[in-house]
This record gives structure tokens, C-alpha cells and sequence, in this order.
């Protein structure tokens, strides 16, 4: 076998005869090697990388791998960040020295426990050392103490704000017995007449907390003679597909689509006024216009009873003409 070896001015690298010829290992182990030594010092690969940029599958390139760690070839150290992050390390070695990778191990683990070491030292007893003890705040004992607040009465106004719950030292609402009014007959009524309108809706599922606050609402419906069924036909035709506050929607519909009110139309009273001498209706008291020598006023069409035959004659005489005529022409 003839080598032919030629002259190299760059790019190149310089490997031991050892380590190509290392019958223990396979030639994808040897070959993987190799192309490891010919990186830069900061190049950064796994073996998926590794595994999708080579003919090889993942499987064969960590077989290699794990020939290489055996070997002492390939060392990976795990090391612990001062901010408690882990970072892996990964070192590449020409030549199998397994002292080595425990001095690189063990060298990564005391620079990381020292990175970790806190910079302040411990503190202890003693004197301060800066500042002074008159910048501390100091307690006049000559001042007064304040008193504390007077109690609210019992019986205080019912249309006062309601009192907030104390807060302690540390910022905390001390916890204070509520005192809420049941709600009435005509509440519940009204929560329970919106319960069954929305009943058949599951978009519209409200709580009972929930009904009692829009019962009002409700209860100008019921106050106008409305029921479980016009509530329903006005609340739940034309919901959008996704409702985020049933609520709302339920608050919205009640105040804007109340029925007006009307005012029933009132009986026409006849008047109650007569004539003085022939007790005949007038519009005002007194005496009427023929009892006063006014002309009684006509009738406007016809003439009254006398006048209807004669009229009548005269039209069944006049279709009888016109018929006659139509038939002459004919």
C-alpha cells in the first residue's frame, strides 16, 4: 500500500497516530472523533445535529458518542450557574487521559461553588459601623397620647355611608360582622318570575345573589302587568353565540326594552247641561237657540222623512232612463 500525502498551508489539523488507528474503536467512532478535533474551540454541537447533518442516524451517533465517553475521548460536565441555572460543558480530548477529565470535572465544580459563595460576610454583633443612632426615630415622651375615635351610635342614620372594615398594622382588613336586609315578598316575586323567564337559556344562568340585584328591574314588569312569558319573548331572542357577562346582558334588556306606559282611553261623557224650557242637550248651560227664537237648523242631506220617497222615485226613474237607453243604443 502506497500513501500519497501532500503539503498542507492551512486548514488542517494534526492527530496522533493512536488515536486513528484505535482498533477498539469503530471507524464512526474514529471518523466522529476526528471531525470533533477539527472545530474551533467555541464550536457548539449535539448529537442531533450531528445525527441530521451526516449519513448517520441519531442511533449510530450516539453509539459513537458513548464509545468515545468510554474511551475518555469525550467528557460532558453538567455545572451549576450562580443564579441555580445547570449549563453543560463538553470537552474533547486526542488523547485518552481519564485523569485529566477528572481534574477538568473537578475543576468546573469548585469555580462553580465558589461563583455560588455570598460576597457579604456573616454578619455579627457589634457596634454600627456607619450612620449614626440619632437618625433612628425616638419616641417623644412629653407629647400627648391620642385619644381614640368616639364610637359610632347605634341608631345611626340609615342613609349614611356604610363603615369600612378596620384595617390592622400590617395592612390586613380586620374581618366585621355585615348585616344585610332578607329581600321583601315583591323581590322574591319578581327574582322568581326572571328565574323562570330565563330558565330554558343555559347561556343565561345567573345566581341567586345575581337575581335579587336585577329583581327590580323585573318588578316594573310585573308592576305593569307583565309576566314569566313577555319577560322570556323580550330577554332571549337574538342572544350573540358567546356571552361573557349574563349579567349585564340580562341588566341591559330589562332597562331598555320596558313597554311604555298608556293611559287608558277615557269614556266620552255625554253632557249633562239642558235647555231650561224644553230640556233639550245642550253643550252649556242655559237656554238653546230655537227657545231663544233662533231658526231651528236643517238637516244637511235630504229634506227629513217627508222628502226620502220623492228622491227615492227619482233615482229608480233615472236608472230606469239610463237602462232604456243603453239597451235603444245596443
Amino acid at each position: 500500500m502506497q500513501i500519497h500525502r501532500s503539503a498542507h498551508a492551512r486548514n488542517f489539523i494534526v492527530l496522533p497516530n493512536s488515536l486513528v488507528q484505535e482498533r477498539r474503536l469503530t471507524f464512526t467512532a474514529r471518523g466522529l472523533l476526528a471531525d470533533l478535533l477539527s472545530r474551533p474551540d467555541s464550536w457548539s454541537e449535539d448529537a442531533q445535529h450531528m445525527a441530521d447533518s451526516s449519513p448517520q442516524g441519531r442511533a449510530t451517533i450516539r453509539a459513537a458518542l458513548k464509545e468515545l465517553r468510554e474511551a475518555g475521548y469525550y467528557l460532558v460536565v453538567k455545572v451549576r450557574m450562580p443564579d441555580g441555572t445547570i449549563r453543560s460543558e463538553t470537552h474533547v480530548f486526542d488523547v485518552p487521559h481519564r485523569p485529566g477529565a477528572e481534574i477538568i470535572r473537578q475543576g468546573a465544580e469548585e469555580a462553580a461553588a465558589s461563583q455560588a459563595q455570598p460576597v457579604a460576610p456573616r454578619p455579627a454583633s457589634g457596634e454600627p459601623t456607619s450612620g449614626s443612632c440619632e437618625a433612628l426615630p425616638v419616641k417623644n415622651r412629653k407629647k400627648a397620647p391620642s385619644l381614640p375615635l368616639p364610637e359610632a351610635p347605634a341608631d345611626h342614620d340609615a342613609g349614611a355611608a356604610p363603615e369600612l372594615p378596620a384595617r390592622s398594622a400590617g395592612g390586613r382588613a380586620k374581618t366585621a360582622t355585615m348585616t344585610t336586609e332578607p329581600p321583601n315578598g315583591q323581590t322574591r316575586a319578581a327574582a322568581s318570575a326572571l328565574h323562570r323567564a330565563l330558565l330554558s337559556e343555559p347561556r343565561l344562568r345567573l345566581g341567586e345573589v345575581e337575581m335579587l340585584e336585577l329583581a327590580p328591574l323585573a318588578a316594573r314588569w310585573l308592576e305593569r302587568g307583565f309576566g314569566p312569558a313577555e319577560l322570556a319573548a323580550a330577554l332571549l331572542p337574538g342572544l350573540p353565540q358567546r356571552i361573557h357577562s349574563p349579567r349585564a346582558v340580562v341588566r341591559t334588556r330589562l332597562r331598555d326594552k320596558l313597554p311604555p306606559v298608556y293611559a287608558p282611553e277615557q269614556p266620552r261623557v255625554p253632557s249633562p247641561h239642558e235647555c231650561a224650557n224644553c230640556r233639550t242637550p245642550v253643550p252649556r248651560s242655559g237656554v238653546c237657540g230655537p227657545c231663544q227664537g233662533r231658526p231651528r237648523q236643517g238637516v244637511a242631506v235630504g229634506g227629513g222623512a217627508a222628502y226620502t220617497p220623492a228622491g227615492a222615485a227619482r233615482v229608480r226613474a233615472t236608472l230606469r232612463g239610463t237602462a232604456a237607453a243603453q239597451v235603444s243604443a245596443a
